[in-house]
């Protein structure tokens, strides 16, 4: 695995005071994120761990510009981009950023190859019409050379992740967004796809921010995050004992052994 190259520039992510509020049918207020302030690095990992309903999902919605902040300011390198307009927010969101989700999200029918260009369908000029031996060279990449033709069920689970991955990296994002990339796999295989989003984001200067339970999963990053009650904490998982004794007051889960599941 290559060790992640943190460039000692500005930030790429930024987020200052970013508050997400919304307002329930009998007229309170529910706060779901309060002042959030964070910065990533060209190149660095950056992990957020939580219980359930603790607003990690929506904060990811905020970083991938699904969703906007109620208040504070969101720059991708010094740009303000939390606020712009819906055809703006979906096209930086295409040209800059890539997803990786727990289920995969892969689309039935499709063969392997055909899931990777999916996101160039979208793309301009050299990436359109070459879409085809842009998702073969990425798959090629992630180890998937002998599968491009092979559809999704026939997939392992580790495989499809790797399809998903290459799917999230064939645009060449700055951001990787990952929501607990490893949830549906085996601790072997869970490590394995880390590492293959390790090396691309350290290979390539994206940003990578990891959303998950497995507090493991976490202490592979640069730095790591709680998210409680609405507010994000720096936190330390840089040996076994911490982590194991930090499980329980977030809310996250140690594997304690190898388990057997699908194939990387």
């Amino acid at each position: 695995m290559s060790t992640p190259t943190v460039t000692d520039g500005p930030p790429l992510v930024e987020l200052h005071g970013v508050t997400r509020h919304v307002q329930l049918p009998n007229g309170s207020t529910l706060e779901i994120l309060r002042g959030i302030d964070l910065s990533v690095a060209p190149g660095e990992h950056v992990a957020v761990v939580g219980r359930s309903g603790t607003g990690k999902s929506t904060l990811l919605n905020i970083l991938g510009l699904l969703d906007s902040p109620t208040h504070g300011d969101y720059l991708l390198e010094g740009t303000p981009i939390g606020r712009l307009g819906s055809r703006a927010r979906a096209r930086r969101r295409g040209d800059d950023f890539g997803f990786v989700f727990q289920q995969f999200n892969l689309l039935a029918g499709r063969t392997a190859v055909e899931n990777v260009a999916a996101p160039l369908l979208y793309a301009r000029g050299r990436k359109f019409w070459q879409r085809k031996r842009l998702a073969t060279q990425m798959l090629e990449r992630v180890g998937l050379g002998e599968r491009l033709d092979t559809m999704p069920e026939k997939l392992s689970g580790g495989e499809q992740q790797r399809v998903a991955i290459a799917r999230a990296l064939v645009r060449g994002p700055r951001v990787i967004l990952a929501d607990e990339p490893t949830g549906a796999l085996d601790v072997d295989t869970g490590r394995a796809v880390m590492d293959l989003l390790d090396t691309a984001a350290a290979e390539t200067g994206a940003a990578l921010v990891t959303i998950t339970h497995d507090l493991a999963i976490a202490a592979r990053a640069d730095r790591q995050f709680r998210l409680a009650d609405g507010v994000l904490v720096p936190i330390h998982l840089d040996a076994p004992g911490p982590v194991i004794e930090a499980a329980a007051a977030v809310g996250a889960t140690v594997p304690a052994a190898p388990a057997l599941g699908a194939g990387a």
